[in-house]
C-alpha cells in the first residue's frame, strides 16, 4: 500500500503564463520556483507544493490538445490552505487586485471543516483559499 504524504504539485496549461504567473504571485502569494523555457514551464512554490504552469504552445502543452476554456476545463478546481485566514484581510487583498470573489462558506477538507472562498484564475480555473479546521472538526 502506498502511504500518500500530501500534493506534490499540480499542473495548469495556459495559453498566457505570464498572466497566470502575475495572478498565482502577485494575488494569491506563490513565488517563482523556476522556469525551463525549453519546455515551456514555469513552476510556482505554494508552501510545501508547486504549482506548475504550461505554456500551451510549448512541448507539454501541444501534447495535450486543447486548452482550458468554457466548454473544456484542465480541473474542477484545487484548494490552497492560507495562514491565518483573516477573511477582512483576504477580501480586502482580492478587492486591491481586482479578483471577484464567492462568500466565506463551511467546507471539508484535509484538515476537516473550515472556512473556505472560492475565486476564479484568469483562466477560469476556480481556486479554494482554505482556512484552519472548525474547533473540534480537526483530523486526528
Amino acid at each position: 500500500m502506498l502511504h500518500i504524504a500530501g500534493i506534490d504539485h499540480l499542473v495548469l496549461r495556459t495559453a498566457n503564463v505570464p498572466r497566470l504567473t502575475r495572478f498565482y504571485v502577485d494575488v494569491l502569494g506563490c513565488t517563482l520556483e523556476r522556469e525551463q523555457p525549453a519546455i515551456g514551464l514555469t513552476q510556482l512554490r505554494a508552501g510545501s507544493a508547486l504549482i506548475d504552469l504550461v505554456s500551451l504552445d510549448g512541448p507539454i502543452g501541444r501534447s495535450g490538445g486543447a486548452g482550458p476554456g468554457t466548454e473544456g476545463r484542465n480541473l474542477d478546481h484545487f484548494c490552497l490552505r492560507i495562514d491565518p485566514f483573516d477573511t477582512e484581510a483576504i477580501f480586502a487583498h482580492l478587492r486591491i487586485h481586482h479578483v471577484d470573489s464567492g462568500p466565506v462558506e463551511r467546507r471539508y477538507g484535509a484538515e476537516g471543516m473550515g472556512p473556505s472562498i472560492y475565486v476564479k484564475d484568469p483562466d477560469g480555473n476556480t481556486v479554494e483559499l482554505k482556512g484552519p479546521p472548525d474547533a473540534g472538526s480537526a483530523l486526528a
